[in-house]
């Protein structure tokens, strides 16, 4: 089949506008003439929607080099300084967000309201994080007295970003963002399967800001991403991916002896106790809460275990839902569930479903069709249940609209089996009582567990986020950002030291007689 050309516009798909249509390195200043690879569109995977960069180790180094000239001046002003132009940068992308948008329906396959969500996130984050300005410049008297010692955070120097595919704009400026604030230059690599929005929205904030201190490099990972991971004059890394590329930008990183914020893989559970009230708010929550971003994004509801004696009760009421969620292009007005952004998605949800059949299982498929799915990266939204609790789908993160349902007898089972697998991002506890449900919240190993929620925008910036076991390592939002990208540095002043702290008198004055 012939490739359509780039930017062409297919039904329920708005085209990419010319502007958008290569994503190009920014190294300093320069906008290097690089080779390219296309984007496709994963509604019609035959037409190309754009190409990106393919950059290389040396643009790489040269991007590390520019953001490392950068540094010293942008973290010498103060942190309100820095807010300033970050406020300023986001008036400049906000008449951007629309097309952006357009772009992420076009290149991840998203549905509108989702891609209009993730490209706001670049002004809206700019914002949030400049509104902590104090907070990145404060200066904390720990101990007062013979030994006064005040604690400061100061900037590390350059950072790598390394973002992923299902949300590319958002997640970038989740680290971008604390990082300009508090005072370090960065290095953006892109994902190759999803670089056209968000390299357009970084060129944007780089040309708002001094030379250099915001760089991009779009490039497959095991080239530009590893070279980035690995550069020793990077003095932190943060990465949002799978578990196997994680461990390999840890072991590049630890090779530097750079610290990075990881976060990884979630297979997420949602246990709905035998209290809880199956009516319409719990099922729509649980159907949200799974099949947002057609099941490819880290906190979704993974797999559920339900009580025995309300598990045909939920199932009957998720099927009916399930059945009526329209699935199209993502373009396409009303369509809750586009199509999944790689081949690589679609051949892992085959699998897994196959493997459930086979072991017995019930599966249940649901979605109705907008338009026509034979071309695109289309999975059905899918129940499957009557499989056991240590089946691959149940125990992996499949990353698709595809939702194992699971019988258990008891609280205790319930919490066992949640921590089974070696995930631990999110989870969820579903319960009409709120401190039982919190008590068993408080056994799930995760980072964060919900009560009777688990969607996107139930994590607040009042807490850390991020996993436990192989779901990552360290913590993002608010001041838990600025810290991933800033080292503690402490003065400690001793007002009198030869009389308040022991060990001196064994030592020789130079006045005594020997």
């Amino acid at each position: 089949m012939t490739a359509t050309m780039p930017g062409t516009a297919a039904a329920g798909r708005p085209a990419v506008p010319p502007g958008w249509r290569v994503a190009r390195a920014r190294i300093g200043r320069e906008v290097p003439d690089l080779p390219t690879a296309p984007v496709d569109d994963p509604a019609d995977p035959a037409t190309v929607v754009g190409q990106y960069a393919t950059g290389s180790a040396a643009e790489v180094d040269a991007a590390v080099h520019a953001a490392t000239a950068a540094f010293p001046g942008w973290a010498a002003r103060t942190a309100e300084e820095r807010a300033k132009l970050l406020l300023a940068a986001a008036d400049l992308l906000d008449p951007l967000v629309e097309q952006a948008a357009a772009v992420l329906v076009s290149e991840v396959g998203k549905v509108r309201a989702e891609a209009a969500f993730d490209a706001g996130g670049a002004p809206a984050l700019l914002r949030r994080y400049a509104a902590l300005h104090a907070e990145a410049d404060a200066a904390v008297v720990v101990q007062d007295g013979p030994a006064r010692s005040t604690l400061r955070h100061r900037p590390v120097g350059p950072v790598a970003v390394i973002t992923p595919w299902n949300s590319p704009v958002y997640l970038a400026f989740l680290a971008v963002a604390p990082a300009l604030l508090v005072g370090c230059s960065v290095v953006v690599k892109p994902p190759e399967d999803a670089p056209l929005a968000v390299t357009g929205l970084l060129h944007a904030l780089a040309d708002a800001l001094p030379v250099g201190v915001v760089n991009v490099v779009p490039g497959r990972g095991p080239e530009a991403g590893q070279a980035l991971a690995g550069h020793p004059q990077v003095r932190a890394i943060s990465f949002t991916g799978g578990i196997d590329t994680g461990a390999a930008v840890a072991t590049a990183a630890a090779a530097t002896i750079t610290q990075a914020t990881l976060e990884l893989g979630g297979n997420d559970p949602a246990l709905v106790l035998a209290d809880a009230t199956i009516g319409p708010d719990l099922l729509r929550e649980l159907v949200a809460g799974a099949f947002v971003g057609s099941g490819q994004i880290c906190q979704n509801i993974k797999r559920i275990y339900v009580h025995r004696s309300r598990h045909a009760e939920l199932m009957a009421g998720l099927m009916a839902l399930v059945a009526r969620l329209p699935v199209g292009p993502g373009g396409t007005p009303g369509v809750l569930i586009a199509p999944l952004t790689t081949d690589a998605g679609v051949r892992r949800a085959a699998e897994l479903v196959a493997a459930a059949r086979a072991a017995g299982a019930t599966v249940v498929e649901g979605g109705t069709a907008v338009g026509d799915l034979d071309r695109g990266r289309f999975v059905r939204p899918t129940l499957v249940t009557d499989l056991s609790a240590d089946h691959p789908l149940v125990l992996v993160e499949q990353f698709c609209p595809v939702l194992p349902v699971v019988a258990v007898d008891d609280d205790e089972q319930a919490i066992a089996e949640a921590n089974r697998t070696e995930f631990g991002l999110a989870a969820s506890v579903w319960s009409d009582d709120v401190a039982h449900a919190e008590a068993v919240a408080a056994r799930i190993e995760a980072g964060t567990v919900f009560v009777n929620v688990h969607r996107l925008g139930a994590a607040i910036e009042a807490v850390p986020y991020g996993g436990v076991k192989r779901s990552g390592i360290g913590r993002n939002h608010g001041v838990w950002s600025l810290r991933a990208c800033t080292e503690p540095h402490a003065t400690v002043t001793w007002t009198d030291a030869a009389t308040t702290l022991p060990g001196l008198a064994r030592w020789p004055h130079p006045e005594e007689t020997p």
